[in-house]
Order: C-alpha cells, then structure tokens, then sequence
C-alpha cells in the first residue's frame, strides 16, 4: 500500500495513546514506513476475536460452576492457552493436563501438581483450588 493510503481510523491503538508500525510504499517506489492509529478491518477482526474468548471464558466459568470440568479449564482460557501450553509451562505431560481437567482426578492433585498449575496460571494455590465459577 502507499504511504498516503495507510489507514487512520483511530482503533484500539490510538485509544491507548500509541500508533502502529506499517510498510508503505513512498512516491519513489521505496519501502518506508508510515505510522497508523488504527484499521477499521483489524478492529473488526478484533472485536470478534474478543467476543470469541470472553465467551469461552464465560463457557468454562460455568463448566466449573456446574462440576463438568476443574478450575484448570477456566484459568486456561483465561490465560488464553491451550492444553499444549499448559504442558509446556507446567511440565506436565498434556494428555495428564487434560485428565486433571476432570474435577474429581483434580480434586486428588497434590500440593506440588498444584503449585506448578498455579504458578502457570499466576495465581495462588489456594485460588486455584476453591475456585467454583463465580
């Protein structure tokens, strides 16, 4: 895109004082950069994507509330991960991870399982196990 036609429709960017980066093209034909305060199109993609996670957030608070899935679930989306993350954070092998997501193999978990999920999660243990979706 040209220079003159990067896009300036003040996104979520400018809201929080700042610009973005972008690769233009100048009057010469060279690469150049050029500052944007925001696309209506990446703000579209991104409300979307926003709506997307909340909602899977508020699918795994209720999951927790209702005894189908473990505190780990909520906090996973929350932290916006996924059961492969969770491993690698963790050191917990992933097909482990996800059988902890079952509320009664969490409910076994010892103090040192625990200390390694909340330490992924940056919250405490104590958080971690009375949580119950509220």
């Amino acid at each position: 895109m040209k220079k003159s036609e990067v896009p300036q429709d003040n996104g979520r960017v400018f809201e929080k004082g700042s610009r973005e980066l972008y690769y233009a093209v100048d009057e010469n034909g060279e690469y150049t950069t050029a500052l944007s305060t925001g696309w209506d199109a990446k703000n579209v993609v991104q409300d979307h994507t926003m709506q997307e996670l909340q909602e899977r957030i508020d699918r795994a608070r209720a999951d927790v509330r209702d005894n189908k899935v473990s505190p780990i679930v909520y906090f996973m989306e929350l932290r916006r991960m996924d059961w492969q993350l969770v491993s690698d954070y963790t050191g917990i092998w992933k097909w482990r991870v996800k059988r902890h997501s079952k509320p009664a193999v969490f409910r076994r978990l010892n103090e040192r399982v625990l200390a390694k999920y909340a330490d992924t999660f940056e919250i405490t243990v104590d958080q971690l196990k009375n949580y119950r979706g509220d």
